[in-house]
């Protein structure tokens, strides 16, 4: 079974290291797992009730949740902005997150990585992200979980794809992710 993994990257920065990891996702993904990087987060309006109507969606919001009803789970990657989630992830989860009960993230296998400048690798926002998307109705794997630290230096010269080690831990990320959506198929 072939398993669909979407990836929504906090970071709208064309050299974001947290990009550069999903695309390391995407590379080391194991045989029959597909890691797809979503393009477009900075084109969905903020989340409003009011222009969420069925028929009138906004296009960037509609094919967001096209690309989240056809995959068979979530990667998320989430940098830190002063200590939260970066808005335009959190956004993407509110209109994943609807309509309430039915979202397209609702009873999906879901991970959280990332990477930041600071210690701690952006520890906090991951924890928002995983607070957040398991209300939206995701299954978040608390347990699977990949926090670098020190990104601008680590990975000044070196893309997180060819850094032995994070190839590694993104590769058994992904690996689990495919085992619990194949296991929930």
């Amino acid at each position: 079974m072939s398993v669909r993994i979407l990836a929504l990257v906090g970071s709208l920065r064309a050299g974001s290291t947290n990009r550069q990891l999903a695309e390391a996702a995407a590379k080391h993904a194991p045989e029959g797992a597909e890691v797809e990087l979503f393009e477009g987060l900075a084109d969905i309006p903020f989340y409003n009730e009011d222009i969420d109507v069925e028929g009138s969606v906004p296009a960037a919001a509609a094919r967001l949740r096209e690309a989240a009803g056809n995959a068979d789970a979530f990667l998320f990657v989430s940098p830190e902005y002063n200590g939260t989630i970066p808005a335009v992830l959190k956004n993407a989860i509110d209109w994943l997150s609807r309509p309430y009960g039915a979202g397209a993230l609702t009873g999906k296998p879901v991970a959280v990585v990332g990477t930041a400048f600071g210690q701690f690798g952006g520890v906090w926002a991951q924890d928002e992200t995983r607070k957040s998307a398991g209300i939206a109705g995701g299954k978040v794997l608390e347990d699977v979980k990949l926090s670098i630290p020190g990104s601008l230096t680590r990975f000044a010269e070196t893309h997180p794809a060819d850094d032995a080690e994070v190839a590694s831990q993104i590769a058994e990320v992904v690996s689990r992710l495919h085992g619990h959506a194949t296991a929930a198929a």
